[in-house]
């Protein structure tokens, strides 16, 4: 009888999606845990006390890790002392950026079979070549995913994956991230006319600036119950989010993601957020807060990112340092000790951890200059002891690697580091107290670092350091049930990404983000379906983080079809009642700015301002001496990135000409500015000539048409 039931279970659990065969079964304990495993993997279910488990190292009986009725606490501490050093170094790896399927060419460009995706005869989710590799070889088990080509897909993908993994030695399931993709910017359509019905590709929210903007901690945390329910359906596990970092530094090109520059707001919308993302409730939770609808939260950069001299960004070797002028170094740490570590909710705190790429210069009190994750004492002694984190700390991504030839090459990372070895890099890191690497697929430098401090502290010492990081990186694997079943139904995933109520949701925080910043005379709203101008933008040819230079353009900004629905659209200034001008902050290249080879050729030392202005800017007010410098390897001559004196006019100064020009040709009719914000901006050059402006930050274009036309009145 019970070989009879265990079989109706088997049976009635299978499901067939993908390649012809059934890639997983479930089965339903009705007092725990519903279990998946994949019928290629070889794993069996295990019945105990009437339960059943799964038998993920396939030796028959049932261990501690693989038992769900255990705290994750013990599991991880089981499981991590059956590792060889070999897995935990894969396990203390997070990959690379993961294209499904993966391109041809360009960004996470890669084969399937020797061969690229289009030639391949491969399936959107198969798993390619370097995945397979990083996967089996290096025993990765954190994966970084990117661009998705439909929900559908990434579920299929995922389940692959799982299948695949779930077949190698102890059957760890992966871990899967995403950096965030709600906003109308990443999503990569500002433009889609709303239909809450219609569903979408997923739900889309302002960007962290625009979630500030609403003044509302709520909004954000149910932002982050729903971002963590796509997530989810999507395969991911892990957000590596929320950016808290505070933008005190108006050039800083990263700003947008952040909650601005106010300490005590930043902190409420950071605490709001986790709890958001990592609290599953009822029956979705499985204990302390974490369940099935929790995805760990990698709150970023400790100890902040913002502060960055000049704004260059720390991406490049020109941004490698942050510095505190007004010495308010203890403020920046209060989004993350004050919010992200201090949870309303059940979690307590942020599942984990980035270090930024820069250096905080000078704020180390044992007298050292290197990069968050390379620093022991901001990593250990401030982090880990001061403020008692002991959860996950990975670092960004490519520190390890080797910098470019300039300054301005976007390559590896590893400031204050750029002398030692990549093994040395990796060894520094673990002795700082980090416990994962961002960017690396190859298990083979953290096995030299091993090897490093096994000369120097002996295997015993170095084999508990690496059951230390082990334990904190799969607790957060067993706090979400991956164990118990990481497999996905592709077609309830198509149901809950982009759903209708989700879509609703968003669009309504968009509209709460808008801010208005200037009504002359209220000639806002405009309610009457007059006729409107948009001039078209001229997008400029701007370089990219690897020296390409786009197309220059002229592009109409917004989806003329939906505008229509409005008003009446003409392309003759003169017959139009009033003129709406879509615009951009100022912005120089992708990289944020701040540095030109061509002045270093030249003999300068390269570093020229970041203008926050469309037209000319010249340095006349800057420091003489910068407050820090020194690139030891590729550049040591220059020991002063001062910028006194230089000039630089905006990437898309022809803005300020569309809006100016605009302005001529509507003669005393009404003309709307709509400026999207990305990082502070200096609006004098137009404010006293236009009747109107309107900040978005990351939204679409329709809750802008939505307020211009009162259907919503401003309250961000």
């Amino acid at each position: 009888m019970k070989k009879i039931l265990l079989l109706f279970l088997v049976l009635c659990g299978a499901l067939a999606y993908g390649q012809n065969e059934r890639e997983f079964v479930t089965v339903t304990n009705s007092n725990g845990a519903t279990l998946g495993y994949s019928t290629t993997s070889g794993v069996k279910i295990i019945t105990k006390d009437g339960l059943k488990f799964k038998d993920l190292n396939k030796n028959g009986k049932l261990d501690p890790y693989e038992d769900w009725r255990l705290s994750a606490d013990l599991r991880a501490k089981d499981l991590a002392k059956r590792m060889t050093i070999e897995q935990i170094a894969g396990l203390m790896l997070y990959s690379g950026h993961q294209a499904i399927p993966t391109p041809e060419v360009g960004f996470a460009a890669g084969t399937y079979n020797g061969k690229p995706f289009p030639q391949s005869g491969a399936k959107p989710w198969d798993l390619s070549d370097a995945q397979k590799t990083f996967l089996k070889k290096d025993n990765l088990r954190h994966v970084l995913i990117v661009g998705v080509k439909s929900p559908e897909i990434a579920a299929r993908w995922n389940n692959v994956m799982q299948a695949y993994v779930e077949g190698i030695g102890l059957g760890i399931p992966a871990n899967n991230s995403t950096d965030p993709r709600h906003s109308g910017q990443v999503a990569g359509n500002t433009k889609a006319e709303f239909n809450a019905g219609a569903g979408g590709e997923i739900s889309i929210w302002p960007d962290g600036l625009g979630m500030a903007a609403t003044f509302e901690p709520e909004l954000i945390r149910r932002f982050g119950e729903i971002a963590a329910q796509e997530y989810r359906a999507l395969g991911i596990t892990t957000a590596l989010s929320p950016q808290v970092d505070l933008a005190t530094e108006p050039r800083w090109y990263r700003s947008m993601m952040t909650f601005g520059e106010s300490p005590e707001l930043a902190t409420d919308m950071s605490r709001a957020y986790v709890d958001g993302f990592q609290t599953s409730f009822g029956k979705d939770e499985i204990k302390d807060g974490w369940g099935y609808k929790s995805v760990n939260a990698m709150v970023k950069h400790w100890p902040s990112g913002g502060p960055e001299e000049g704004g260059r960004d720390g991406h490049f070797a020109f941004g490698k340092f942050a510095v505190y002028p007004g010495n308010g170094f203890e403020n920046h740490l209060k989004p993350f000790t004050e919010g992200a570590f201090n949870l309303n909710g059940k979690t307590g705190m942020a599942a984990a951890v980035m270090p930024y790429y820069t250096i905080s210069y000078n704020q180390a009190k044992d007298g050292t200059n290197y990069a968050n994750g390379y620093s022991k004492y901001i990593i250990t002694d401030m982090l880990r002891e001061k403020y008692n984190y002991d959860g996950v700390v990975c670092t960004d991504w490519m520190v390890t690697a080797n910098e470019g030839a300039i300054p301005s090459d976007f390559a590896g990372k590893p400031w204050g580091a750029e002398k030692l070895s990549i093994a040395q890099r990796h060894y520094q890191i673990l002795m700082a107290g980090v416990d994962q690497f961002g960017g690396n697929n190859e298990a083979g430098p953290i096995m030299e670092a091993y090897q490093i401090g096994c000369k120097e502290h002996g295997k015993k010492y170095m084999r508990g350091r690496f059951e230390q990081s082990a334990v904190r990186l799969l607790k957060n694997i067993f706090r979400v049930g991956l164990f118990e079943n990481p497999y996905l139904n592709p077609e309830e995933s198509k149901e809950i990404v982009g759903n209708p109520q989700f879509m609703q949701e968003g669009y309504n925080t968009q509209l709460k983000s808008i801010v208005m910043l200037k009504n002359k005379e209220n000639v806002l709203p405009i309610k009457e379906k007059g006729t409107v101008y948009i001039p078209k933008n001229y997008i400029p040819s701007i370089k990219d983080w690897w020296g390409n230079w786009s197309q220059a353009r002229l592009e109409v900004p917004v989806d003329l079809d939906m505008v229509k629905k409005y008003y009446n659209v003409t392309e003759d200034p003169g017959k139009a009642d009033f003129a709406i001008v879509f615009i951009s902050n100022p912005y120089t290249n992708n990289d944020g700015g701040g540095y030109d080879i061509e002045d270093r050729y030249a003999g300068g030392n390269g570093y020229v301002p970041i203008t926050l202005q469309y037209g000319t800017y010249t340095a006349v007010d800057a420091r003489i001496r910068s407050i820090a410098a020194g690139d030891p390897v590729i550049d040591p001559t220059i020991t002063n990135r001062s910028y006194k004196g230089k000039t630089v006019t905006a990437s898309n100064t022809m803005d300020l000409n569309t809006v100016l020009t605009t302005k001529k040709m509507m003669g005393n009719k009404p003309v709307i500015v709509v400026a999207n914000i990305t990082r502070g901006m200096i609006f004098n050059e137009f404010e006293g000539k236009v009747e109107a402006i309107i900040a978005r930050f990351g939204v679409t274009e329709q809750p802008v048409l939505d307020v211009i036309s009162g259907k919503y009145e401003p309250s961000g």
